[in-house]
């Protein structure tokens, strides 16, 4: 990461709410890289989670520390389930920055999920407004901006939900699985014009959700631990690591693939 090697590139990142989120360590990676970035953040939908939410200005100045030279931090507060937002955060990223380079789509919907007795047709359009939906013009409205140059690149977010069940989490899992089956799809269509799209399953990733004080299944973590070959939850670097290489000129040859970086998590004992 010492090296500027997205200096002069620009990129959008989405769900960069909190310092402990995948999205603040993956915008802290490019950061130090020397891109411009554009963070999009949404603090209604923390607030409602056990861990709540964190006042954007102190996250900002997080961020801010690991700005290289001349590039721009900038962000936008957009509810990502409005049928514009997508659109309008990526003319606003434009707007600001001049053009994009990289799409990172980090966001998510999570809480209020459940077993698929308790889906409504509610609980099931908002995962899919947020997750799935809002991701996909996201990239479109970003696919129609960009100009051919060398190194434009998106990154989708999905979960586990092709390694094993959720069973708990239906309307969740049935959005991301939807990013995860199309992605071949969407990377064939983008390719030709130079923007290389793969997905990334992070795994269990510790952004507070498994601390003791806010999980809601606190009797499980050392199960949950014990699962991991190195004793350990994810971080938030860990994707961030992987989403900044794919994002680089390092990553140019790889295109439309779903990614676990898991860190050899087993579902089963």
């Amino acid at each position: 990461m010492s090296e500027l090697t997205l200096a002069g590139r620009t990129a959008v990142v989405t769900g960069v709410g909190r310092t402990r989120g995948i999205g603040f360590a993956i915008a802290r990676r490019l950061l130090i890289m020397g891109a411009s970035v554009c963070c999009q953040h949404w603090s209604p939908h923390d607030a409602d989670q056990p861990w709540g939410a964190e006042p954007f200005d102190q996250v900002r100045a997080a961020l801010a520390e690991h700005r290289q030279g001349e590039a721009q931090l900038v962000d936008v507060s957009t509810d990502l389930a409005e049928p514009d937002a997508a659109e309008t955060m990526i003319n606003s990223a434009v707007g600001e920055l001049g053009h994009l380079d990289v799409l990172v789509c980090n966001h998510a919907r999570s809480g209020g999920d459940g077993p698929l007795a308790e889906q409504t047709v509610d609980t099931l359009d908002g995962d899919w407004q947020v997750n799935a939906r809002a991701t996909l013009l996201a990239t479109r409205a970003f696919a129609a901006q960009h100009d051919g140059r060398d190194g434009g690149r998106v990154i989708w977010m999905t979960s586990g939900q092709v390694a094993g069940p959720m069973s708990q989490e239906i309307a969740y899992v049935a959005s991301k699985a939807a990013l995860a089956g199309v992605t071949s799809s969407v990377a064939d269509d983008l390719v030709t014009r130079g923007i290389l799209l793969n997905t990334v399953n992070p795994g269990p990733v510790n952004t507070g959700y498994l601390d003791p004080e806010t999980t809601d299944r606190p009797d499980q973590l050392d199960d949950i631990r014990a699962r991991f070959p190195l004793r350990r939850f994810g971080e938030p670097d860990d994707p961030a690591r992987l989403i900044a290489w794919l994002v680089s000129d390092e990553g140019r040859w790889v295109v439309g693939q779903v990614i676990s970086s898991e860190g050899g998590f087993r579902r089963w004992g």
